[in-house]
């Protein structure tokens, strides 16, 4: 039995319709994502996300955001 050899990019096309046809859109994306390594350097990126911010700044936007989307 000689099977043929499809492109790459062809194989993870199917894989995706297979996979999201049996087990849906999220948990499809949950899967992939954890196979996936990720990029950059997390911690030193939130390190300069959040260097402007203190604790008190952020329980104080947590709060205001809550008065809003309540």
């Amino acid at each position: 039995m000689i099977i043929e050899q499809k492109p790459m990019c062809e194989v993870i096309s199917d894989a995706m319709h297979i996979l999201t046809a049996q087990i849906g859109p999220a948990n499809t994306a949950r899967f992939i994502n954890y196979f996936s390594v990720g990029f950059g350097d997390y911690t030193e990126e939130r390190k300069q996300l959040f260097t402007k911010y203190t604790v008190d700044d952020i329980v104080k936007e947590i709060k205001e955001f809550k008065k809003i989307n309540v």
